[in-house]
């Protein structure tokens, strides 16, 4: 297949790298140092165990059009960068290519083709303007979880920390063919990989721990497992999933484990930095509404009191707005 990975992060150089060595023929499309390192050299892969795999004769580029028609392209951006590159999509786009979204957090695509009360609803927090739907048919949409730990240690390098399933699904929870070439690629590129008949649910599953530790460790600069072995933290955390649960359950999901089992599940990834922590260090913009606004605004829409959620979004919008600004002031400083 002819696979496009828009956004050459950790999560879309890891998948990349081991699609491309699999035998599928990948496109990276990114920008900045991250492209001009692929391009120079290739892009190395550090695995879990200390072995690497470099791609060296990949095609990366920062032109959609230049890409050309994919068969599946994975939108391996950050959520809050979707709307920017949503417009130069249909450049991929052929009769039957579809999209893939492994995006942390609930998805703006999240009540289409879900045929329930809120059916078509936009997200305004994650598409505020309808920018990525005008642009994004959702019958091309597959959603799927990426669970894998990874982050980029420099340009054109990627270390893969740990975790290997990418579960999958058709937003309207049928078993489609292209759901079914999609994860025999995933398996042959090395991954685990399993059709869901409820993508949503384990959507909600994931979230429910990137709700909470991600904005916590970005406000203490602490690990995963730091949060969950100080009781304070392991306790906010614990509030804030307590609370998504409820919003969750109104809109017909069930969690299939406990609170519990998610925090020690968390505890035992050990003293890996969130993505969101990984970003207050880099001095990025945060991932906020797809992990923390999005889920406010369900419960906004399933009236569903969050107290504890909207506490730490407050801090952690403050956080990014304190940072951006400063970074800002910096820039125009040395234009000066």
């Amino acid at each position: 297949m002819r696979i496009c990975i828009v956004g050459s992060g950790a999560i879309g150089s890891l998948m990349g790298v081991k699609l491309a060595v699999s035998g599928q023929d990948v496109t990276f499309i990114d920008k900045g140092e991250q492209l001009a390192a692929i391009q120079e050299k290739g892009l190395k892969l550090v695995m879990a165990d200390g072995g690497e795999v470099v791609v060296k004769e990949t095609k990366a580029t920062g032109d959609f059009e230049e890409a050309g028609l994919q068969d599946v392209v994975i939108l391996a951006v950050k959520a809050h960068q979707i709307p920017e590159v949503a417009v130069h999509l249909p450049a991929l786009f052929g009769p039957d290519s579809c999209v893939l979204t492994v995006q942390n957090g609930i998805p703006w695509w999240y009540f289409q083709r879900h045929g329930g009360k809120y059916e078509g609803k936009r997200l305004e927090s994650l598409d505020p303007t309808g920018v990525i739907a005008a642009n994004v048919n959702p019958n091309r949409i597959i959603g799927c979880v990426a669970y894998p730990a990874a982050a980029v240690i420099e340009p054109g390098v990627v270390r893969h920390v740990e975790g290997d399933r990418f579960p999958l699904g058709e937003l309207d929870g049928s078993e489609s063919e292209r759901c079914q070439a999609l994860m025999q690629a995933f398996i042959d590129a090395g991954f685990r990989s399993r059709i869901l008949d409820n993508i949503r649910a384990e959507i909600w599953l994931k979230a429910w721990g990137t709700l909470s530790f991600n904005p916590i460790s970005a406000l203490t600069h602490a690990t995963m497992v730091d949060i969950c072995r100080l009781p304070e933290t392991r306790g906010l955390a614990a509030r804030m999933m307590q609370e998504a649960e409820e919003t969750a359950g109104k809109l017909g999901i069930t969690f299939r484990r406990t609170i519990e089992r998610r925090l020690e599940g968390a505890e035992s990834v050990g003293a890996h930095k969130t993505s969101m922590l990984q970003d207050v260090e880099l001095g990025r913009e945060l991932e906020i509404e797809a992990l923390i606004g999005a889920v406010i605004e369900l419960s906004r829409l399933t009236q569903t009191p969050t107290p504890t959620i909207d506490g730490v979004y407050a801090c952690v919008k403050l956080l990014n707005k304190t940072f951006m600004e400063a970074k800002a002031r910096i820039e125009l400083k040395s234009l000066e």
